[in-house]
């Protein structure tokens, strides 16, 4: 195989620049609304990232740490325009084309020899990125996703870089073990405390050691660092089947106050819910709850429920996983709500859901999504929102929120000065 990895380097940033050329080699930053409580710091420029400014940073962090710092609203609509153009360009090589977020893309060249070898069609999407868009891209290139994804990061902005089957030990397995595709931090830290600490000293590690510890993962992983992963690209168009549908979110605030998590909680509800519904799946069986605190450590759980597909059955039910599983009194700055375990419309009738509450319920949100259809998302709010007016304006559908595994889009926020703990009498 021959795969490509795609990065548009600084994304929201540079399409700014591109939007508005008198910020060439200015330092920038594209952030929420500040007057929104919208206050992190979403991307920046490379001229930003030299004085050291981070994606997540808040505004007034970012600004001291670069004083000259220009701040740009977000643009999503803008950026989804753009991605779509590149997209469009790599099509012109291949149509195996696998969206990784906004802003990345896998691409399977192995059948576009027509226009070159892997470097060489690199080096023209590069280039065809560049002069047409006037955005840049690093590209790796590699036998399969994994490598590419790892090749693209070494060299930035607007490179490519080649690793294949003979130099990738030289080139990938000196880096930590973290950069690797799908190693976290708390799985990192578990190789950490079994002496691995790099991609060489992972691929070496015993696999039934690795099982051991991380599960069917350690397998997973031990193949990715050895240059086994044979995962397909798959094509954009192609529809798989879904087996999770998920939600997260970078908080409009850190937040501390139980009333203002269950609030949150049903706004990802809200969406998951629709996106069952869009893709016909019935009901889930399964609720699970990401946390993610202030000091950006993550956290995840799930439970079984009653099959539904109900947005107040959903969000109840990781609010309840909160309540019992979360004990560290740090605030809270990212949650997510993904479902799982559906049953693709196929309904198996017990005494629970034989007429009865479900159904009722059920036909209530059905009208209440025909009415926001007709007349706009705020138009008819769920009591819990209307305490606060940025929950009760956000659609999270419209909005496009992060999820797990992709982006749609991104909207994060911080209350700058908003840094107290979860009081011990709130937990």
């Amino acid at each position: 195989m021959v795969i490509l990895h795609s990065d548009l380097n600084n994304f929201y940033a540079t399409v700014e620049r591109s939007l508005f050329p008198e910020l060439a080699g200015k330092p920038v930053a594209v952030c929420g609304d500040k007057e929104a409580r919208h206050g992190i710091v979403l991307a920046k420029s490379e001229e930003a990232k030299a004085f050291g400014v981070r994606t997540g940073d808040v505004i007034w962090e970012a600004k001291r740490k670069c004083p000259g710092l220009i701040i740009r609203p977000v643009r999503f609509p803008e950026y989804v325009k753009r991605s779509r153009q590149v997209r469009d360009i790599y099509a012109r090589f291949t149509d195996l084309i696998e969206p990784f977020g906004i802003d990345e893309c896998w691409l399977d060249v192995t059948h576009s020899k027509i226009f070159g070898n892997g470097e060489r069609i690199a080096e023209k999407i590069r280039r065809a990125v560049k002069e047409e868009l006037n955005l840049t891209v690093s590209v790796g290139v590699s036998f399969n996703k994994v490598f590419a994804k790892l090749a693209s990061d070494l060299k930035k902005p607007d490179a490519v870089t080649v690793v294949d089957r003979e130099n990738f030990e030289e080139k990938l397995y000196g880096l930590p073990a973290s950069d690797l595709l799908y190693v976290g931090r708390a799985t990192a830290e578990k190789l950490r405390r079994m002496g691995i600490q790099t991609i060489g000293a992972l691929a070496k590690a015993d696999r039934k050691m690795l099982e051991n510890v991380l599960g069917k993962w350690g397998a997973t992983l031990s193949a990715y660092a050895r240059g086994e992963d044979e995962t397909p690209v798959r094509n954009m168009n192609e529809r798989s089947e879904l087996k999770s549908v998920g939600n997260s979110m970078t908080c409009p605030e850190d937040l501390y106050k139980f009333e203002d998590i269950k609030r949150m909680l049903y706004v990802l509800s809200e969406s998951v819910a629709a996106r069952m519904k869009d893709a016909g799946l019935g009901k889930a069986d399964t609720v699970h709850l990401w946390v993610r605190d202030k000091e950006l450590q993550s956290y995840g759980w799930q439970k079984k429920v009653r099959p539904t597909a109900l947005v107040g059955e959903i969000a109840e039910a990781a609010y309840a996983l909160f309540r019992e599983r979360y004990t560290a009194r740090r605030a809270v700055r990212g949650l997510g709500v993904t479902t799982s375990g559906f049953d693709n419309g196929v309904e198996q009738l017990t005494f629970d859901s034989l007429g009865g509450d479900y159904e009722k319920k059920a036909k209530a949100e059905e009208a209440v999504a025909k009415i926001r259809e007709k007349h706009g998302y705020s138009k008819l709010q769920r009591g819990i929102m209307l305490e606060d007016p940025l929950s009760a304006n956000m659609d999270v559908r419209g909005e496009r929120l992060v999820r797990p595994g992709g982006v749609d889009g991104e909207i994060a926020s911080q209350d700058e000065g908003l840094l107290e703990e979860i009081p011990p009498d709130e937990l």
